[in-house]
């Protein structure tokens, strides 16, 4: 089974409150990106945005310009079933973030929702990073959400890397700027915890 089949089963079988990563807001996201001081009609993408409610809180706070990308046709299928009309609005991106060929210098924020820790070849995490540099406007804004240290191993049955904030810094380089980084402890629907960091990166 490829990367796009595994998450194509896991949307078509698993409720979207059925899976660990659920929550009803991403609000440390949010506030990141409030803190970034874009404006609305900044252009935004969210990585690995599968069927979350930050495309929802976005568009409700008046952000114009707005891209989601995921590897599973169903988890966007969920979201537009979820925004009903609203979702004409947004840009939806059908693909595999180490494949997929996105405009030059066009992104004022970056936002990854959970997609950099699943990246386990090192060859792989090259090819994101170059795409960032690709696709992210000079001055832009990046956002990394991924287990931390203490967080789990395993993702919905993948390995994952497990991050602190200077080894997500390092990926990315010297090119960006760290600008804050947050630990995160999440509570799963079933009742468990999870570590996250959340890292804001400035690129130069």
């Amino acid at each position: 089974m490829n990367k796009q089949e595994h998450w194509e089963r896991v949307y078509q079988t698993k409720a979207r409150d059925e899976v660990s990563w659920f929550r009803e807001h991403l609000d440390t996201s949010l506030r990141m990106i409030e803190n970034t001081g874009v404006g609305k009609d900044a252009v935004m993408i969210d990585v690995g945005g599968g069927n979350s409610t930050l495309v929802d809180d976005l568009l409700e706070q008046g952000f114009v310009d707005i891209a989601v990308l995921d590897i599973s046709d169903s988890a966007i299928a969920g979201s537009k079933e979820r925004l009903e009309e609203k979702a004409s609005l947004v840009n939806w991106i059908a693909a595999d973030i180490t494949a997929v060929d996105l405009l030059g210098a066009h992104y004022d924020l970056w936002n990854n929702s959970a997609v950099f820790n699943l990246l386990t070849d090192e060859e792989d995490r090259r090819k994101y990073v170059e795409l960032v540099m690709r696709s992210l406007k000079p001055g832009g804004h990046i956002i990394v959400a991924s287990f931390g240290v203490d967080g789990p191993q395993k993702c919905s049955g993948l390995d994952v890397v497990r991050y602190s904030p200077e080894s997500m810094h390092d990926e990315f380089g010297d090119t960006f700027n760290l600008v804050e980084s947050v630990g995160e402890t999440h509570k799963t629907p079933f009742g468990t915890t999870q570590d996250f960091v959340y890292c804001y990166c400035r690129r130069m």
